[in-house]
């Protein structure tokens, strides 16, 4: 059933445009445009490679912005199914996470074209690593889904708080900025944010192509542990 739902989903999302699945790739990479136009020309970031230093962020934060957001319906929406057939209801959140999970998969192909392309290059012992923070997301994103998708059931403005929420949550996390310009006293709230550790370990195996430091996969694994449970315990 989750394979059925996943196939649905990645079919039914772009059905009846002329470009299909093409929005895939050109979605991430419009994005990309913008964001590096206003934040290397406009706003002058002095920062090399913007572009790298940004995608290897926006696609991981693309993923988890989609699945919170447009995840908290993927209950409701499957109401009527839901009484009529019985089956474990974690399955629809699981489906609707794991296509989000395979989209971005798909765009991770699009950013080692860039890569190889630009010549930037790898560190092959660093990218052992992202197999691991691909899955801690995984969890992680899924944990917030389950939470929200089974409180949306019951009061359905959540599915509007959370787009601004996402929105508000992107500006507090390292997708356009390094955490180190965050002033060291906020440092300890910022590390909060369960989406820093994942963004700032894509962002040290693929753009300073290094071994994420131990402290920070320790946080993001702790971090996914933890909201994969409490959105297990909290699922009816």
């Amino acid at each position: 059933m989750i394979f059925s739902l996943v196939h649905k989903e990645l079919r039914g999302k772009y059905k009846g445009s002329i470009l299909g699945f093409l929005w895939t790739f050109l979605n991430p990479l419009l994005q990309l445009v913008v964001y590096t136009f206003v934040f290397s020309v406009i706003m002058r970031q002095q920062i090399g490679n913007y572009y790298l230093f940004l995608f290897v962020a926006l696609i991981p934060w693309i993923f988890i912005s989609t699945s919170v957001s447009a995840g908290a319906n993927c209950v409701f929406i499957y109401g009527d199914l839901v009484k009529k057939i019985y089956f474990p209801r974690e399955v629809m959140p699981i489906a609707f996470v794991t296509s989000q999970f395979v989209n971005m998969l798909y765009n991770f192909i699009v950013i080692f074209a860039v890569i190889i392309f630009t010549r930037y290059g790898f560190n092959f012992h660093a990218l052992l690593y992202l197999p691991v923070i691909m899955i801690v997301e995984y969890f992680l994103a899924l944990g917030i889904t389950l939470l929200f998708s089974s409180i949306t059931v019951y009061f359905r403005d959540i599915a509007h708080i959370l787009g601004i929420h996402t929105m508000a949550w992107q500006f507090l996390t390292p997708v356009m900025n390094p955490s180190s310009s965050v002033p060291e006293k906020y440092l300890k709230i910022w590390h909060l944010n369960p989406m820093v550790s994942i963004i700032d370990s894509y962002r040290d195996i693929l753009y300073f192509k290094q071994i994420p430091k131990l402290t920070t996969l320790g946080t993001a694994v702790s971090m996914g542990c933890f909201f994969f449970s409490f959105g297990r315990i909290c699922f009816p």
